[in-house]
């Protein structure tokens, strides 16, 4: 019935569009001037108050995989639009009360197409996996004749899901369509003839809309009676003559009907399909009854030829197939990837294609579900520049070179474009031999080893880095300075043997030093020692006379190297050396008094420079003076005949630029 009431809209949209040739448009009532149309219920006319509209948007958060129940659609229910809000490896599915699966049922995915379930016919959109960012769909005109129930396949984060769909109210109004009759068929329980006159038909047609009143909806056409039924004849300047293409036109009247002739069924209509359950209609012909051969249909009743009833045909299940799926996006933006399809044995029966167990499609080839792809050829890293000098002038310092991403035709792209683990270093490390190196010393001890006669004082040296690039330093060199010096705080008193005195103080206050002892040979003689030669002692072992000591740890102490030679000779120069604070394993270190630091830049050669008096250089002009105001002292000539005058010139000028 909602296939023929469909049908009767497009023909009313369709002919309210159609101007007649004096301007005047047609109405969805068929009436020309009229500006009626059809509202979202499908009423001529109406104000969209005989229906109502349900819509909503499921964006519940979802947990768990598998189904989950997004809404319910009533029995009833007319267009019908269920629609994801974005696209996502989700799927929707459509099941009725009942627990018959009719879209994606069963974890088996159904390609998009059109499958019918409550009493209306579904389609399943689900557009390009690559190209497309729209979700799935279901559609359908309606109405339902049942309630179905629609499900989530849920395997990532909801994107949404918008629902929409029509239910007619109680105070709706039936859709208005013309009434439909067989020509000949009674009309206001009179015979309609063909030599009716304009006044009988229009009185005749004026009680039909009496009859065809809100509270009684007009008889709608089935989808097997549509190509069976047609409109009552219209008088041309009332109606218009534009007619759908679906509808077949009344038949001429024939010039008289008599019962020699019938209708006989001669065959049907060829199956529908081939297999999997088609169907097909009977054939009617007007036939003689005496000959029973065929003869035109006009000698035959129109409103006494049977309708056409649809029977079944070709029963037997289709063989299996393999239903392919569309391929899946490429693994890899750029270079070799892999890509999946889906590849499903389906069998169609009923006008439905159903999943059936692979064995059923043995006897075919399965196709590949996986496949290799390439959507581009992948950028590659391109090495522009050669490695830059080392970033310092000795030791270990750092070189860079340019390196960049480029595609296939030559352009520099982003970082990102190519493979991150190919990349080649851009930067390194350098090593351009040891840097020149400094002796660093420390003062002298205070004290001397031995306290009395020679001893020792001590200090510390040490081979460092110097960073000063203004001192002439090649290295350290074998001019080791010297750790001790000899002191010698007076003669000492003293028998044969080996006599030795008390150690004595550490060499250092902190840190390791050495200690020293007198060691002597004496003789005893009563109660008096007398001091020999060492050699009367010889024949026995000698006591060492000096040993290491450690007081304690010095933690840091200053060291410096020697100052460098003077910046000039003469009218005050300075020279340079370098300060460090070390720690007791010689590391740089950071704990030295900071008023105890030595001095790193000091003055040098403050005397007055002595002019050197030529007894060549001489003015030879007693206007040279003007020659240094003019500055020609650069030319020879000048430069020979005003010689003094431009010789304390360029001397001023040295030792100006020399001050500053």
């Amino acid at each position: 019935m909602f296939v023929s009431y469909l049908l009767l809209t497009l023909f009313h949209t369709e002919t309210a569009m159609l101007a007649r040739p004096g301007g005047e448009n047609i109405g969805c009532d068929d009436f020309l001037g009229s500006d009626k149309v059809v509202d979202k219920c499908g009423v001529c006319g109406g104000d969209n108050t005989g229906c109502q509209v349900v819509s909503g948007v499921f964006k519940h958060a979802l947990t768990s995989l598998g189904y989950h129940r997004v809404v319910e659609i009533p029995q009833g229910a007319m267009k019908i639009n269920i629609t994801e809000m974005h696209k996502s490896n989700n799927y929707l599915a459509l099941r009725s009360r009942s627990g018959r699966s009719i879209i994606n049922g069963n974890w088996a995915i159904d390609r998009p197409g059109k499958y019918e379930g409550g009493g209306t016919m579904f389609t399943y959109k689900r557009p390009n996996e690559i190209s497309s960012t729209a979700g799935e769909s279901f559609l359908a005109e309606g109405p339902t004749n049942e309630i179905l129930d629609v499900y989530m396949i849920h395997q990532q984060p909801n994107p949404g899901v918008h629902y929409e769909y029509v239910i007619m109210g109680n105070n709706a109004i039936s859709p208005q369509v013309p009434p439909l009759r067989r020509p000949g068929e009674p009309f206001n329980g009179q015979l309609e003839t063909e030599d009716r006159s304009l006044e009988d038909r229009e009185e005749g047609e004026k009680n039909q809309e009496k009859e065809d009143s809100p509270g009684e909806a007009p008889e709608v056409l089935t989808s097997e009676s549509v190509h069976a039924q047609t409109f009552p004849i219209r008088h041309p300047d009332r109606f218009p003559s534009h007619r759908p293409d679906n509808l077949v036109p009344p038949a001429p009247q024939p010039p008289r009907r008599s019962r020699d002739h019938n209708w006989k069924q001669l065959g049907t209509t060829e199956c529908s399909t081939t297999c999997g359950k088609g169907s097909q209609y009977p054939i009617f012909r007007c036939v003689s009854r005496n000959t029973h051969e065929e003869v035109p249909e006009s000698y035959c009743d129109p409103s006494m030829k049977p309708t056409p009833e649809e029977e079944p045909c070709n029963l037997f299940p289709c063989p299996a197939f393999w239903d392919i799926g569309e391929w899946s996006e490429c693994s890899k933006t750029c270079g070799l990837g892999m890509q999946h399809r889906q590849v499903l044995c389906r069998q169609v029966y009923a006008n439905r294609s159903l999943t059936v167990q692979p064995y059923r499609c043995q006897h075919l080839e399965k196709p590949e579900t996986t496949s290799t792809c390439q959507l581009k050829i992948c950028s590659e890293w391109q090495i522009r520049t050669d490695w830059t000098s080392c970033s310092v002038p000795c030791g270990v310092g750092q070189r860079t070179r340019d390196v960049k991403c480029v595609s296939n035709i030559g352009d520099v792209v982003d970082d990102e474009e190519c493979n991150m683990k190919l990349r080649p270093n851009d930067i390194e490390n350098c090593d351009v031999g040891p840097c020149a190196k400094s002796w660093f010393l420390t003062e002298w001890s205070e004290r001397c080893s031995a306290e009395c006669g020679p001893g020792v004082r001590t200090r510390s040296v040490v081979c460092m880095t110097n960073h000063v690039s203004s001192l002439p330093l090649e290295g350290c060199g074998n001019n080791r300075p010297a750790e001790t010096t000899p002191c010698d705080n007076g003669p000492c008193t003293g028998k044969v043997e080996w006599f030795a005195g008390s150690w004595s103080q550490c060499s250092v206050e902190c840190g390791s030093g050495t200690q020293q002892r007198e060691v002597i040979c004496v003789g005893k003689n009563a109660d008096t020692f007398e001091v020999l030669d060492p050699y009367e002692c010889s024949f026995l072992e000698r006591p060492p006379s000096q040993q290491a000591c450690h007081l304690k740890p010095c933690g840091a102490k200053w060291f410096s190297t020697e100052w460098s030679m003077c910046s000039k000779s003469c009218q005050g120069g300075f020279r340079v050396r370098e300060v460090r604070c070390l720690s007791d394993d010689m590391t740089p270190g950071s704990l030295c008094d900071p008023q105890l630091k030595p001095e790193e830049r000091e003055s040098c050669n403050p005397q007055d420079c002595v002019p050197e008096v030529d007894e060549n250089c001489k003015d030879k002009y007693y206007n040279c003076n003007v020659v240094v105001q003019a500055r020609l002292c650069v030319y020879n000539y000048y430069k020979t005949a005003c010689c003094a005058s431009c010789t304390r010139v360029a001397n001023r000028q040295t030792g100006f630029l020399g001050s500053r």
